[in-house]
């Protein structure tokens, strides 16, 4: 793995979509993150940072869908007419260069977005890998589901399911192989969707196993032999990923999710990859938050994929054993 060295271009992108999910506020959460500072953190790292503002959703009736869709799904009309909007917008944001930041939005704003990054990279000649930062599997099907919540399914459109095709319209794109699809964080998953993830052989990390390992061995692991030449890592960060204690903005909040200090160092490891070249920041609800906690730590997440660490740590073996042995003789 390499460092990415130097700025970006970076390009953010709010999806004000609320009506994947079954509690209202999500809609605020670009605003939410615009206020906690998100771009004047990456503009402070040296990057260049183009907000391109707010999606603007097509018009989609639930009588254009699908009737077997439409019964099952929840709000199916809206959300198709954010997450095709979403898709476009996404895609020329890939093709001019920059490093696309989707502020959400509950997370079926992902089929939008990722699709469009799979479009992307199919075009370009890389693989796409896709990090999925989620209490939640998210692989649920309209007939699977116990919600008919949308926001519980993306990562099953991006993995091909049929039946959410028309969610997309005609925007056709290749679907992830299922070995590239890391769950990392899990701690609810609906028993079907517990029996479709080992059906479809997606990896998945829970929380027991963070507790056993460690995040750092955990995503050592997906992120070994990846080539950052001809790997796009997305990285799909949901909220929930953190503890409610940390960050009380959630609408599906889920207790024994990472700590402050284990999600820093995903960043930290992921942006030391040189592999990110996409990021979703998803279920981010202000109505729920306490006084923008969670907004201000999303931020600063971000700030840290994208490079912010407490010191300026050199790269390499040598720089690291160096740093190690610095290390133990200022704790002998």
């Amino acid at each position: 793995m390499k460092e990415i060295a130097g700025p970006r271009d970076i390009g953010l992108l709010g999806i004000p979509l609320e009506a994947g999910g079954a509690v209202a506020g999500t809609l605020m959460g670009p605003a939410a993150l615009r206020t906690a500072g998100l771009a004047a953190r990456l503009t402070a790292l040296g990057h260049r940072v183009y907000d391109h503002g707010d999606v603007t959703p097509l018009v989609v009736a639930d009588r254009d869908l699908p009737e077997a869709l439409v019964a099952r799904c929840r709000n199916a009309g809206t959300v198709a007419g954010y997450v095709r909007a979403a898709h476009e917008r996404a895609l020329a944001i890939l093709e001019a260069g920059q490093v696309p930041v989707f502020m959400g939005g509950d997370h079926s704003i992902s089929m939008g977005t990722v699709s469009a990054v799979a479009r992307h990279c199919a075009a370009t000649g890389r693989e796409l890998v896709l990090l999925w930062l989620d209490a939640h599997a998210d692989f649920n099907t309209p007939v699977t589901t116990p919600s008919g919540n949308i926001h519980g399914m993306p990562v099953s459109l991006l993995c091909g399911e049929e039946s959410l095709q028309p969610v997309l319209g005609g925007h056709r794109f290749p679907p992830l192989d299922a070995r590239n699809v890391h769950l990392f964080g899990l701690r609810s998953i609906d028993q079907e969707e517990r029996q479709a993830i080992a059906r479809h052989g997606l990896d998945g990390v829970d929380m027991r196993l963070i507790d056993e390992f460690g995040v750092s061995v955990l995503l050592r692991r997906i992120l070994a032999g990846l080539d950052p030449e001809r790997t796009h890592l997305h990285v799909s960060l949901d909220v929930d990923f953190l503890d409610p204690e940390v960050a009380p903005g959630a609408g599906t909040p889920v207790p024994g999710g990472a700590t402050y200090r284990e999600a820093h160092l995903v960043m930290e490891m992921l942006h030391d990859s040189g592999l990110v070249g996409s990021l979703d920041i998803v279920e981010l609800n202000p109505f729920l938050d306490e006084r923008g906690r969670s907004a201000v730590v999303l931020a600063e997440l971000a700030a840290s994929l994208f490079g912010r660490s407490v010191l300026d740590r050199p790269t390499g073996q040598r720089s690291v054993a160096r740093a190690a042995a610095t290390f133990a003789e200022t704790t002998s």
